[in-house]
């Protein structure tokens, strides 16, 4: 008797795990294996675990590679101003060498018209190792190794939530494919926010030297540019995104001005030496940097500031050529110094000061 019910135990539970493999495989919320079934949407909103997989099955041919400031861009403005088919490749951090390893999945799996690269000034002083394993992320879906897909296979939030969410918002909800990873619904975006979230440092440290973090921004600028000589076939459109005033404050509080400046300088002298990269700088657009109603927190944007970017790369507006770089970074320079002295002094009674500094 024993043995019996030992048996059919036995049996209905490898016909459990087997339909929980099954529906895992047949549904794959995160895109291992293929891309979204017929009928269903490609609803991506968990970039650590679908970023790599949807660039691995999705059909495409055109990357928008950024961190999180990056996310709330749609992927049709980019597809009917350039005529292309775009997906996100997006890493929070936004550091080079994490952006260059997602390049590198999507350079082995299609071939890519554009990529739009967004370069935060902190990429140029980033690690250049990948993170991805030191924070956490759930590397059996970053390997080709189907074997320790079974943390996939029979994970309960994958079957319990993952796939309903998926099948949700695919029948029955109004959600926009073009609109991948965007986390910008619900949020406000308004001085009195990112006023609340500046924690204002009240010491002002001693000016780094410019060459300060040399060696970390020639490494940097050598894993970008070489993936963009790699595919000379590609074009690749860099854009320098519009932080707020709030953020040269904090930089000047902390001696990286000049460093900064001096990094972003080099940053466009080895860029506009690449033959397909056209280069884009929006920090010093005094119009957008100095309004604080744009701005959540002292880095992110407004999606409205998303599509003016969007809407410049299109247009050609904010380019970067060999005859005006240095004129920009002047002007960034002369920017940033107005910040510290005068703009940012109206908004000091709403700052709030680092206490534990």
């Amino acid at each position: 008797m024993a043995k019996k019910f030992l048996k059919k135990f036995f049996i209905g539970s490898s016909v459990l795990l087997l339909l929980c493999v099954l529906a895992v495989v047949v549904f794959d919320p995160f895109f291992q294996y293929h891309k979204p079934l017929k009928g269903l949407k490609a609803v991506l909103t968990d970039k650590e675990y679908q970023c790599v997989g949807s660039l691995k099955t999705f059909d495409y041919d055109s990357v928008i590679a950024g961190s999180s400031v990056s996310e709330n861009y749609n992927n049709g403005w980019f597809d009917q101003g350039f005529g292309c088919r775009s997906i996100k490749a997006i890493r929070s951090y936004g550091a080079t060498a994490d952006l260059c390893y997602l390049l590198d999945i999507a350079f082995e799996h299609q071939e890519l018209k554009y990529v739009f690269y967004n370069l935060d000034p902190s990429a140029l002083t980033a690690d250049p190792e990948t993170t991805y394993e030191l924070t956490g992320c759930p590397m059996y879906l970053y390997d080709d190794n189907y074997i320790n897909d079974v943390e996939y296979w029979l994970n309960k939030g994958v079957l319990m939530e993952k796939i309903p969410y998926l099948v949700a918002n695919s029948v029955m909800g109004d959600y926009d494919e073009n609109n991948s990873y965007n986390w910008s619904q619900w949020k406000q975006f308004n001085s009195d926010m990112i006023l609340g979230l500046y924690i204002r440092k009240p010491s002002i440290s001693e000016m780094k030297p410019k060459n300060y973090y040399e060696d970390l921004l020639r490494e940097n600028l050598e894993l970008l540019t070489s993936r963009i000589t790699a595919h000379p076939e590609t074009e690749f459109y860099v854009f320098v995104p519009p932080y707020s005033m709030l953020w040269w404050d904090n930089i000047y509080r902390e001696g990286d001005t000049e460093a900064y400046l001096y990094n972003m300088e080099q940053a466009m002298e080895t860029l506009l030496a690449c033959q397909n990269v056209k280069l884009f700088y929006f920090q010093n657009d005094r119009k957008i940097i100095t309004d604080l109603e744009n701005y959540m927190d002292i880095l992110h944007f407004s999606p409205e500031i998303n599509h003016y970017i969007c809407d410049s790369l299109i247009s050609g507006e904010h380019q970067i050529n060999p005859q005006n770089y240095k004129q920009n970074i002047s002007e960034m320079r002369d920017l940033a110094y107005e910040t510290v002295e005068k703009l940012v002094l109206p908004y000091e009674d709403r700052i709030k000061v680092d206490i534990y500094d």
